[in-house]
């Protein structure tokens, strides 16, 4: 990154702050400004063929990735590219990342500007990938975000090991509506069933609350999950209750 201190906040606050400092993972940010040839440390030039903007050279990010390996030779890293073209992250993505038993460190290249040139991409990366159908002024918002869904999973890093578990998208929907108090908020009272003390109705409640909420804001996970036959029969019930039509 050509901006390290955009990960000084982001490495000292909330979640991932305390997870850092209790070292479930390590961070370590390196500028290829400090591997450019140039005395001023330029790492862009313009763009062959012509065009607006500045293009990221590839040699300052090469030398880049060697002196961390050579730092580190005896890690095997998978090297992650940020940029509009990649795949979108989703949590599958994020559970598949900490299941894997071949890789356990990455190395997170984020783009600025225009672009990086093409042959480093094709030559040292091995996966691009994508907050979404949007352009961001650089990779370190996606990184920050990837290692944020990550690290969130890790066992230790948030105060109940089950809050993690019923997120939305952990099994295919988006997660309950949740209520606190008090009971009455202008004029609006807390559904009856989660005051009952009755886990298995509250249980029941709150996976027709998913199902409805999902149906309602991402019709696709739902049909997704029909596609595969994933959904049990009280979930079918629930789709022909609230009349789901799959397109």
């Amino acid at each position: 990154t050509l901006f390290p201190k955009l990960f000084d906040a982001w490495s000292d606050v909330g979640v991932c702050g305390r997870a850092y400092h209790n070292k479930l993972f390590d961070l370590n940010c390196w500028n290829p400004r400090d591997f450019s040839n140039c005395p001023k440390g330029s790492i862009d030039d313009k763009p062959y063929g012509g065009g607006p903007g500045m293009v990221m050279m590839a040699e300052p990010l090469k030398k880049t990735l060697d002196a961390i390996k050579q730092l580190h030779s005896d890690k095997k890293f998978k090297i992650i590219f940020f940029s509009p073209v990649g795949k979108k992250i989703s949590q599958n993505l994020v559970e598949k990342i900490l299941l894997s038993k071949e890789i356990k460190d990455y190395i997170f290249v984020c783009g600025r500007y225009e672009g990086v040139d093409q042959r480093f991409i094709d030559n040292y990366v091995h996966e691009i990938l994508s907050l979404g159908d949007f352009v961001l002024s650089g990779g370190e918002y996606a990184a920050m975000a990837l290692m944020d869904a990550i690290i969130r999973r890790i066992p230790g890093s948030l105060g109940n090991e089950e809050s993690s578990v019923y997120d939305s998208f952990m099994d295919g929907f988006l997660q309950y509506p949740q209520y606190t108090r008090p009971e009455t908020f202008d004029s609006t009272k807390v559904p009856d069933v989660l005051l009952s003390g009755h886990h298995e109705k509250i249980k029941l409640w709150r996976r027709k609350k998913a199902l409805e909420l999902t149906c309602n804001l991402r019709p696709d996970l739902v049909e997704n999950a029909i596609s595969k036959k994933k959904l049990s029969n009280y979930e079918l019930s629930i789709l022909k209750e609230i009349n789901f039509n799959k397109n």
